[in-house]
């Protein structure tokens, strides 16, 4: 089993920055995937980004692109979204997730993280 807690969610201003932090823990494979998705009301749960832990690949979806940044601090199991420039568009619930590579669909998900922005 593998826990995630995410934290770090609020209410920002349109052009402000946040920073999302998912704390991992539990039974983890090497390596392995992690991923930021968001879901807004009355929408489909979207990826944002993911990043490869053993050698920091990372991917971002174009919305976010530019904006917001993937990254891991190895020593504490945690991996971080740097969200800059909000957009009250990036308004959603922020779920941390993991996978193994092989896999196609993410594995645990955390309980997500509500990030508002206002116009």
């Amino acid at each position: 089993q593998v826990q995630l807690v995410e934290s770090g969610g609020g209410l920002v201003q349109a052009g402000g920055s946040l920073r999302l932090s998912c704390a991992v823990s539990g039974r983890t494979f090497s390596p392995h995937v992690m991923g930021w998705f968001r879901q807004a009301p009355g929408k489909e749960r979207e990826f944002v980004a993911a990043i490869r832990w053993s050698d920091g690949t990372t991917y971002y979806a174009d919305s976010v692109k530019g904006r917001f940044t993937i990254s891991r601090d190895n020593a504490k199991n945690t991996v971080y979204l740097q969200m800059n420039s909000l957009k009250p568009e990036d308004t959603a619930v922020y779920y941390c997730a993991y996978k193994r590579p092989v896999v196609s669909n993410y594995e645990y998900w955390g309980q997500g993280t509500q990030v508002t922005v206002s116009s």
